[in-house]
């Protein structure tokens, strides 16, 4: 096996911005020298002001492994040193260094087979859809998406097209149609694979959301050896 390219910082310039929501970017960058990841690793952007003064954050990376282009979506926090930069402000051939892809536990490679049961919460989102744009067709994956409001909801039009492979639950308002309420043992009874079949399980989302979710799985009878979880809190980005 050959040895992994060594961390380093590149520029990375930006190709285009999609809004996802009124509070969420994906940036598509153009990276030299990108090696590609693995779905669900994260990178480190850091941005320099003109005084010298460096701030850095971490991203998880929302392409799949193949794309020709590295993409970051980017959730504001309005506080943040790093966020309202990317989300307000950033425009096409600008400009910013990047250094990964970084992690190894919370990755997934297709050779790994299915199922796939993933559970996110806000833009915990983000590294499973990377998962879900690099598996194969004939690898099985259920997504269960924990969102504010509908408005909220991130990759929107995306995850609609993949019908009942998603079950979107909104806990801060209620539309015809759409679940209501946390993700919690009777909705992941309902939704999720039985702990017989065996998936792979990766929760991303805020650390109360991802610990209060671990612990259904486990309650249902799922193996924790097989729950891979990444989890974010207040962190200024």
């Amino acid at each position: 096996m050959s040895a992994r390219p060594a961390l380093r910082w590149r520029t990375a310039t930006v190709r285009g911005v999609t809004a996802e929501s009124a509070r969420t970017r994906t940036l598509m960058l153009d990276v030299p020298d990108w090696h590609g990841h693995r779905a669900g690793q994260h990178v480190d952007i850091r941005l320099t002001a003109e005084g010298g003064y460096q701030a850095q954050r971490s991203y998880s990376i929302a392409s799949a492994p193949e794309h020709d282009a590295l993409e970051l979506t980017v959730e504001l926090v309005d506080d943040g040193e790093v966020s309202p930069y990317l989300v307000d402000e950033v425009r096409p051939l600008d400009t910013f260094e990047v250094r990964g892809p970084i992690g190894g536990y919370f990755a997934w490679d297709a050779v790994e087979g299915g199922p796939l049961l993933l559970v996110g919460g806000g833009s915990g989102v983000v590294p499973l859809r990377s998962i879900l744009r690099a598996r194969p067709a004939d690898v099985p994956a259920r997504l269960v998406y924990s969102s504010r409001t509908l408005d909220d909801v991130i990759y929107r039009s995306e995850l609609e097209s993949l019908g009942d492979d998603v079950l979107l639950t909104l806990t801060r308002e209620r539309r015809d149609g759409v679940r209501h309420g946390r993700v919690d043992v009777r909705l992941l009874r309902d939704a999720a694979y039985a702990p017989s079949e065996e998936p792979h399980v990766f929760v991303c989302g805020p650390t109360p959301f991802v610990e209060a979710v671990a612990s259904a799985l486990v309650e249902l009878g799922h193996v924790p050896e097989r729950i891979k979880t990444e989890r974010f809190g207040p962190t200024g980005r």
